[in-house]
């Protein structure tokens, strides 16, 4: 078996999950959306066993990955036994914007 990384959400993130779940819940009800942000976030724990899956993000001018859930890409860096979830973005939206120092010191 793999070597099993940590997964870690960068606040940014975190906002654009909230923002899905509003955003479907005005349209389909809160369950649907909690429902749905809840598969999100296992999609991305997903990476924790095996991060090289996804593809290389070149628009994003840092080394990045991502992989797709339904119409959203969860765009993601590797670090030694760490996966940083970045973003959670909406194919629909183009290029998703990265700011590379969303960790911080923690990184």
């Amino acid at each position: 078996m793999g070597q099993t990384h940590k997964a870690i959400f960068a606040p940014q993130s975190t906002r654009d999950i909230e923002m899905i779940v509003r955003y479907i819940a005005r349209q389909n009800g809160s369950e649907v959306a909690m429902r749905f942000g809840t598969d999100l976030v296992e999609k991305a724990l997903t990476l924790s066993s095996f991060p090289e899956r996804g593809r290389i993000v070149p628009e994003a001018g840092e080394p990045s990955h991502e992989i797709i859930f339904r119409s959203y890409r969860i765009v993601y860096r590797l670090k030694p036994a760490v996966v940083e979830v970045l973003r959670f973005w909406h194919a629909a939206r183009g290029v998703p914007q990265i700011d590379s120092d969303d960790f911080g010191a923690k990184a």
